[in-house]
């Protein structure tokens, strides 16, 4: 049995040595040649399994240690036998941290109050529910869309895309990329999307660089149809329009979902999928050796403090979006680099908040984020 495994997919070495022949290599160096006489791919987004990829191999199943799929062609995948999974929701508390953060920093920067802005979520799936969870704690009003989900169950919790373009002053973008069919999110934010939108809203793309069309976001930004756009995925990757890069109020490589905790779960979810399909007892199989973070441990004095401020301080000591922007824009040459190294960042259940002169209901909302609580 040969298992071809992306480099850059942390905890995973040594997991099918003893049972398998086991080739890493980065997604770039994954070819053809590579992977024909092998059984299995764990792989990320940067590697398209394509016909091109898997014409003639071996492969029989894909893992992919993330939640997007749209580097697979499942069709090509269906015709030839080829079995596929991806690892839906592993990441979706580190997007939660990053928008918290972007939400944050944003405030501090624009001089707002998030508490009774507007927030439109689309998309609402794994990670866009935790995002509506965490906007309605911030004490915004939230609205979602998700047209599969509304067909589904009714539409009672949610609303049209035209009444987001119409009341958001916040819209975050949290779906798939699909490229065709009823659900199209290709270019999703185009020409028609800016020139409908009402009120000048702050855009956040973190789900998919195709979702937003280049060209109209950076004319909405130009004339001022949007207040920020904040980027983390781009057209193109890796190759970025800079022009946009340039107008964009906080830009990032790509790494919204980086935490080790979503990388770990990625991981231990593709394991495990690639054990049930081969039956490797590894069912239940976990990643060792995540990293802790340096200071754990979170002092919060709320004296003279009100509950924004503490909520802010507790966000942004996990996770500080400002230094993730700065290094993109001094190294916009690397982005692939600054994903494959990408330091250490561990969601809110890694922490420990010891609190000194803080209300029990702030007490709570830093515990429904996810954070450990001690307090006097």
């Amino acid at each position: 049995m040969k298992i071809v495994i992306d480099d850059k997919i942390p905890y995973i070495q040594g997991t099918f040595e003893n049972i398998a022949e086991v080739i890493y290599l980065p997604g770039s160096k994954t070819t053809a040649n590579v992977v024909k006489d092998a059984d299995a791919l764990v792989t990320r987004t940067r590697t398209l399994c394509n016909e091109q990829l898997l014409v003639n191999s071996s492969v029989k199943f894909i893992a992919t240690a993330t939640i997007g799929f749209d580097h697979i062609d499942t069709d090509y995948c269906a015709a030839n036998g080829i079995q596929w999974t991806n690892a839906p929701g592993c990441n979706s508390r580190s997007v939660e941290q990053y928008i918290a953060s972007t939400l944050i920093t944003l405030a501090e920067r624009k001089r707002i109050s998030l508490k009774g802005m507007t927030m439109g979520i689309v998309g609402v799936g794994n990670v866009g529910s935790k995002i509506a969870r965490l906007c309605t704690l911030l004490g915004m009003k939230v609205l979602l869309n998700d047209p599969p989900r509304e067909r589904a169950e009714g539409s009672a919790a949610f609303v049209g895309l035209e009444q987001i373009m119409e009341q958001a002053d916040i819209i975050s973008l949290h779906v798939p990329l699909n490229m065709k069919g009823e659900d199209t999110t290709f270019h999703l934010a185009n020409e028609l999307f800016f020139a409908k939108l009402h009120r000048n809203p702050f855009l956040i793309n973190s789900c998919r660089g195709e979702v937003v069309k280049t060209a109209a976001v950076k004319d909405a930004i130009k004339k001022g149809r949007i207040s920020a756009f904040v980027c983390d995925c781009w057209e193109n990757e890796p190759k970025i329009d800079l022009e946009l890069l340039a107008l964009t109020e906080i830009a990032t490589p790509h790494i919204a979902g980086y935490s080790k905790d979503g990388k770990a779960v990625g991981t231990q979810m593709s394991v495990q999928a690639i054990s049930r399909f081969f039956h490797l007892d590894l069912d239940t199989w976990k990643p060792k050796g995540v990293e802790a973070p340096k200071n754990p441990i979170i002092e919060v004095n709320g004296a003279n403090l009100k509950e924004h401020e503490i909520i802010a301080k507790a966000i942004l000591t996990t996770y500080d979006i400002r230094q993730d922007d700065t290094i993109f824009r001094n190294n916009t040459s690397l982005f692939e680099q600054l994903r494959g190294d990408y330091p250490t960042r561990r969601e809110f259940p890694a922490y420990t908040i010891k609190a000194r002169n803080i209300e029990s209901e702030t007490l709570e909302k830093l515990k429904d984020l996810g954070f450990e609580v001690e307090h006097p």
